[in-house]
């Protein structure tokens, strides 16, 4: 019985692994198609496999600006959000605040706006700012999404933490920032760099606030800029999954060089002690 589980559990693990890979494969097999092959037949495999799309993906438009692009508007955004998201989580949860809760809950409700609900009021102050174009353009709104998930996803972490290990740190003579610089903050750093990493891959993916703020070709983002590989009458869709390729190799290496820490901190807490 349990050797029919067992097979079970693993025919069901390879059907969904299949469902969940099957756009990322489709794409790459696309990508490697002839054009005249994309639509001719929807045959799996082609006989004649070619490197004309990512040829063409490279040379027809500033792929890799693109992808510069949108590592340093990601880098940044992980940063600065992070940063103050980390203070403003352990203040709320190892300070002596009133209204935590409510705090909390502002902070959440912020979050539940629609990106084309917030877009209008910031793209006027980008303008006003003079700082459409740039990349501090895209880190301003980046942050506005992503420090209230932040700020809850990092509280969750610190509440965690031992109490025990603060009043010691107290009792020694350290100030509130000395201990959550020293003690909290190292403690939490598997949530930390997880947190990280999901705001880095959603910066990399946002589109909307990109297309609206950097209209200048040289400072779009990968996402608006694979989407302006289509001209009036033809869209080529070998060029296009050639270029998906690309820029998700990246992020790729990213989740699989620090998968070790980002299993870590998903599952940092989950264990009562």
């Amino acid at each position: 019985m349990n050797k029919r589980a067992g097979i079970g559990f693993y025919i069901f693990l390879v059907v969904f692994v299949f469902f969940v890979m099957f756009p990322f494969i489709w794409v790459f097999l696309t990508s490697i198609k002839p054009p005249g092959e994309i639509f001719n037949n929807f045959n799996w495999f082609t006989a004649n496999p070619s490197l004309d799309s990512y040829e063409n993906a490279i040379s027809r438009r500033p792929l890799f600006r693109y992808m510069l692009n949108s590592f340093v508007v990601s880098t940044l955004t992980t940063i600065i959000a992070i940063g103050f998201a980390s203070i403003a989580a352990y203040a709320l949860t190892r300070l002596p605040i009133k209204f935590k809760g409510l705090i909390l809950g502002i902070i959440l409700a912020a979050s539940m706006f629609p990106q084309i609900a917030i877009i209008s009021p910031i793209y006027n102050f980008v303008s006003d700012m003079g700082l459409r174009n740039s990349y501090m353009g895209l880190v301003i709104p980046y942050i506005t999404i992503s420090l209230p998930l932040s700020i809850w996803i990092l509280a969750t972490f610190f509440k965690k933490i031992p109490w025990e290990l603060e009043e010691s740190a107290k009792l020694d003579g350290a100030t509130p920032f000395q201990t959550f610089r020293k003690i909290i903050f190292p403690l939490a750093a598997p949530g930390v760099f997880t947190t990280g990493i999901l705001v880095f891959i959603a910066a990399w993916n946002e589109y909307l606030f990109a297309l609206t703020i950097n209209t200048a070709d040289s400072w779009r983002t990968v996402p608006v800029g694979i989407s302006f590989y289509q001209s009036q009458f033809t869209i080529p869709w070998g060029d296009i999954s050639a270029a998906t390729v690309i820029v998700t190799i990246p992020i790729v290496i990213l989740v699989l060089i620090f998968q070790r820490r980002i299993v870590a901190g998903l599952t940092s807490g989950s264990v009562k002690e």
